[in-house]
């Protein structure tokens, strides 16, 4: 007699099927943060291995906050901010090829670059390195192109899509034409070569932006009228999330050579948050964070049915405001953390560190491919004349030690040279004929000499109140 067949579901063997995710210790949160109340899809924060930047409520403009990753715990009410804009801030990115280079984008349409210094400053930050002035309405996303060096992407509610050059300050392209209505986001592809946006007319468009050309475009990859989100995966396919006729949220995968019918198609649940997707490249997973949700649901994919695998769903109690995503090379490889999220909370930011359990306290290699690193492999006009490059990747091995970047210098022809300023300033004397060169040259020089003595003082007050920290706590 044969023995009875047992009948089993064959279970698909995967590393990433037991990642969990866990929030840090009370003491390890950054409390007594008052996040910003705007409306906007952004995600509010921006962290890497040095910082992590939050969009704050502050009256009478716009401000971030900087905190270094391990000044956690309560924060100082005065502790300085990043003030510029004249009203609220929108987006905020960190630069992926210098950690102390931030950009962020406002409702009072202009794009600023920022220098963060790694010392805490005493007062608030008020200068940015260089302002980018193009659009005519709020600029509501920013975001660095993946490879080369000080390219910056910005789009607003003028539907316009501007490319800058962050050394010189200049604008490098403008894609115009190209969206009927309001922007929802843009995404690079791995090299830079391509963009991905969503746009209120229920449009998905691949663009060439050196081109100037949509490549491919769908329309309506989700039939409902809420926001879509998408973003570009491994081998160059298209991750979207949106909503079907019936309000679900859903998601989607695409190929691009067949860009008509999706890969997989999945619903989710009925919850109204748009979501936001957050993909690793080295894993392939991707993260679906809603706003307003109190879950993290994650998803590895695949080149084999259905493509779009469930793994795990994070939940908590407390819903999101926003949501920070660590870069690979500023987690911990030792405790096996494949992610890491910062969550913001009304009035705190709570870091949730997501792990694959190993045994071994070896270096896993499976999990940590070698991955992008600081170094970036173009320069903005390589970029700009057609040249394409990878990523520069680094091994995380030995973990990474964040480097003391080169200073961002913006090289700028002086505009006096060519122009009078602006508007009722013509009256100032800089334009008066008596006002000689050398004068001009000496005053500007002046106030280059006194910012660096106030510079240098506020380093110095930093570094005698760290003494003065270890001495109190040495007395303890």
């Amino acid at each position: 007699l044969c023995p009875p067949v047992m009948s089993r579901r064959v279970v698909r063997q995967s590393k990433f099927r037991h990642v969990f995710g866990q929030p840090v210790k009370a003491d390890q949160m950054y409390e007594d943060i008052r996040v910003s109340k705007v409306t906007c899809d952004s995600s509010f924060c921006a962290v890497n291995p040095k910082f992590v930047a939050i969009i704050v409520e502050s009256g009478g403009g716009g401000a971030f906050i900087v905190l270094p990753l391990a000044k956690t715990g309560r924060v100082d009410k005065n502790h300085p901010l990043v003030t510029g804009h004249t009203a609220p801030v929108l987006d905020i990115d960190w630069c992926p090829h210098n950690d102390n280079v931030i950009a962020s984008a406002s409702e009072d349409t202009t794009v600023m670059v920022w220098q963060i210094p790694d010392y805490v400053p005493v007062r608030n930050i008020t200068e940015p390195v260089v302002t980018l002035e193009g659009h005519s309405k709020r600029v509501s996303i920013i975001s660095w192109h993946p490879t080369a060096r000080n390219v910056l992407l910005s789009a607003g509610c003028d539907n316009l899509v501007i490319l800058w050059n962050v050394g010189t300050g200049e604008t490098l392209l403008v894609l115009d034409n190209m969206h009927t209505d309001l922007i929802y986001n843009v995404g690079w592809n791995r090299n830079g070569s391509l963009l991905v946006t969503t746009c209120k007319d229920k449009k998905v468009r691949i663009i060439d932006p050196r081109k100037q050309q949509i490549v491919a475009e769908k329309e309506k990859p989700h039939d409902g009228t809420r926001p879509i989100r998408a973003i570009f995966v491994a081998d160059g396919k298209i991750f979207t999330t949106g909503f079907s006729k019936m309000s679900e949220r859903q998601l989607g995968l695409w190929d691009l050579k067949n860009f008509e019918e999706p890969i997989a198609l999945q619903e989710m649940d009925t919850s109204n948050g748009v979501l936001l997707p957050f993909y690793d490249a080295d894993s392939s997973i991707v993260y679906l964070c809603g706003k307003g949700d109190s879950s993290i649901r994650y998803f590895e994919i695949t080149d084999e049915a259905p493509y779009v695998h469930y793994l795990n769903t994070y939940s908590s109690k407390e819903p999101q405001r926003g949501m920070g995503f660590m870069p690979k090379r500023g987690l911990d490889v030792s405790k096996c953390e494949i992610a890491r999220f910062f969550k913001l909370h009304e009035r705190k930011c709570e870091p949730i560190v997501m792990t694959v359990p190993r045994k071994s306290d070896l270096f896993q290699d499976d999990l940590y491919p070698d991955t992008p690193g600081p170094e970036p492999a173009l320069e903005a006009d390589e970029w700009l004349s057609g040249k394409d490059a990878d990523p520069i990747l680094i091994s995380l091995r030995d973990g990474y030690v964040p480097i003391k970047n080169r200073e961002l210098k913006v090289v700028k022809k002086n505009i006096l040279d060519n122009k009078p300023p602006p508007g009722p300033r013509r009256s100032h004397s800089v334009c008066d004929p008596d006002f000689s060169r050398p004068a001009l040259e000496e005053v500007l020089e002046e106030i280059r000499a006194l910012k660096e003595t106030v510079q240098a003082q506020e380093k110095r007050i930093s570094d005698l109140e760290n003494k003065l920290c270890q001495f109190t706590n040495g007395t303890d």
